[in-house]
């Protein structure tokens, strides 16, 4: 005769389908975005029914905001060891590498303009406390006196981006953006490319 499951089995098995759908949804949003994704393709790939979107985050807007959450709240993580200002544009292209469907997500939100109900106060104090990072380093010297912090913030997200995005361009030029060693090499080339832009 079969048992029921007793409450830390169930405790698993709810945090089990949690994350089953949170790595659905940011492949989903990220292919799709916020308007074009489907509760029903997030239940189906997380092999969950659906009603567990409504269940555990409240409906789509909730779930979205759940990857979003998450995100940030690993993002720590990702410069942790992390010293110079290189390392930490390094360490971003190489999680970037690791988990594209997250920036598909974020580039998603910028080409259809519908974050989703995402928490834009939150995204605002997030880029604004980078700001501040990079004004604090170029006023240690990492970053050339001549440029301006703001600007060289948004050129740096896009290289560490880049293969994500441009994949196409990399095998252009000769390398190859799925091979397994790729990730840490652009990691160590960023890093270096960075380094140059002290005064």
């Amino acid at each position: 005769m079969r048992r029921s499951p007793g409450p830390d089995e169930r405790q698993r098995d709810a945090e089990r389908s949690k994350q089953q759908l949170l790595d659905a949804a940011v492949v989903e949003f990220g292919a799709r975005g916020f308007s074009g994704a489907r509760v029903s393709e997030i239940a189906a790939r997380a092999g969950v029914n659906k009603q567990l979107i409504s269940y555990y985050f409240g409906g789509k807007e909730g779930l979205y905001r759940a990857v979003a959450d998450g995100w940030r709240a690993g993002e720590p993580t990702i410069t942790a060891e992390a010293e110079t200002l290189g390392e930490v544009v390094g360490a971003y292209a190489r999680a970037t590498i690791e988990q594209p469907d997250l920036l598909r997500l974020l580039i998603r939100e910028g080409v259809d303009r519908d974050t989703g109900g995402n928490d834009e106060e939150a995204q605002y104090a997030r880029f604004q406390n980078m700001l501040a990072d990079f004004r604090r380093r170029q006023a240690e010297g990492e970053l050339a006196s001549d440029l301006d912090p703001a600007y060289a913030g948004l050129a740096l997200f896009g290289l560490a981006a880049a293969p994500v995005v441009f994949p196409q361009i990399a095998r252009a030029l000769g390398l190859d953006p799925d091979d397994e060693d790729f990730r840490a090499k652009y990691g160590e080339q960023v890093a270096r490319l960075v380094s140059h832009l002290k005064d």
